[in-house]
């Protein structure tokens, strides 16, 4: 556990030494919630719930998705093509700390990311923070099942770029297109039917869900495609996607870049 913290602690002050990371991290989701306000505004949309308090629930997935799944996606390629992760396998640490070290920086950095966006929405967007304890649990699992999922998919999707420069070209458009698609940018069930089903196979649409219904009032739940909420159907797809995610990274994971074999 002090090698796991260690790390983290590494991994951290890593990325926080990265301007760039840390403007896009944190920075992206902030940035686009300020645009859409600006655009939108006040503008209402079913069930008495305005534009901008909808795009926060999914600011506020999008911001777990990029610190995991576009974060580990981009900078374990650089790393392994660096020839770092071959110098870890080289020590006598253990390889499993490796990999327990981005789990805390992501942890650490997607809870900063998430206090942000909320005190932000609550200040100038109207947001209103759950009421009921039931909706701070559901806001709870939600999180943290949707960022185990995605900090998987992050780590097992590294092993398709073959260079350092190929991770953002990889993984960013995969990134922007579920985005597009869950419910982030554009609302849900205004998007084509084929969309909607497609979009439903992965985790980010079903963590934009369930944040809806921490953060939106019980006359939104009409709104949504299946007239409810389907939290038990949310539970179940995020964790199938951690189990998927967890197999992937068994199966795939490279130390080594290609060129070395």
């Amino acid at each position: 556990m002090k090698l796991a913290l260690r790390q983290g602690r590494l991994e951290i002050m890593q990325f926080l030494r990265s301007r760039e990371s840390v403007v896009f991290t944190i920075g992206f989701p902030v940035i686009m919630l300020a645009i859409f306000a600006a655009i939108f505004g006040g503008t209402e949309i079913d069930g008495g719930v305005t534009l901008t308090q909808y795009f926060v629930t999914g600011m506020i997935a999008t911001g777990l998705m990029t610190v995991s799944f576009q974060n580990l996606g981009i900078w374990i390629p650089i790393e392994r093509d660096r020839g770092v992760l071959k110098r870890y396998r080289g020590t006598p640490m253990p390889k499993w700390t490796y990999f327990a070290g981005k789990v805390v920086m992501v942890l650490a950095i997607g809870v900063a990311t998430t206090a942000l966006l909320l005190l932000i929405s609550v200040l100038f967007f109207g947001l209103r923070l759950p009421a009921t304890p039931e909706r701070w649990l559901a806001f709870g699992w939600v999180s943290l099942l949707g960022i185990t999922a995605c900090t998987l998919l992050g780590i097992a999707i590294s092993s398709l770029a073959r260079t350092s420069r190929s991770g953002s070209a990889v993984v960013t458009p995969i990134a922007l297109i579920l985005q597009f698609t869950s419910g982030v940018f554009l609302v849900f069930t205004a998007l084509p039917g084929w969309m909607q089903s497609v979009s439903a196979v992965f985790p980010l649409k079903w963590m934009c869900q369930g944040l809806r219904y921490v953060f939106l009032p019980d006359s939104f739940a009409a709104q949504e495609p299946a007239g409810t909420w389907e939290l038990g159907r949310v539970a179940l797809v995020l964790t199938l996607w951690c189990v998927a995610g967890l197999a992937l990274c068994l199966t795939t994971f490279r130390w080594t870049a290609p060129r070395e074999g």
